[in-house]
């Protein structure tokens, strides 16, 4: 596996966008927060995933902040 100079600044970028996102969350409801903290989730995950198997890292930040939104988003917790 080898890393390009191109593929880290791209996750450390959107590790940056996402930790700036979350700090605006106080006005949202429930959730909101739960799906904005899915994603974030998804979306770490699914960097990290597409470094480490070699695939696109912003593919991967894609489709696991999108799941994780939606499965944030549709999770009920304490009802």
């Amino acid at each position: 596996m080898t890393t390009t100079l191109r593929t880290r600044p791209l996750a450390v970028l959107a590790a940056v966008a996402l930790s700036l996102g979350v700090t605006g969350c106080s006005g949202l409801n429930e959730q909101e927060q739960r799906a904005l903290t899915g994603g974030a989730i998804g979306a770490a995950g699914g960097a990290a995933a597409g470094a480490l198997l070699g695939g696109s890292v912003v593919g991967g930040a894609l489709l696991g902040g999108g799941g994780g939104a939606l499965l944030g988003a549709f999770t009920d917790i304490g009802e």
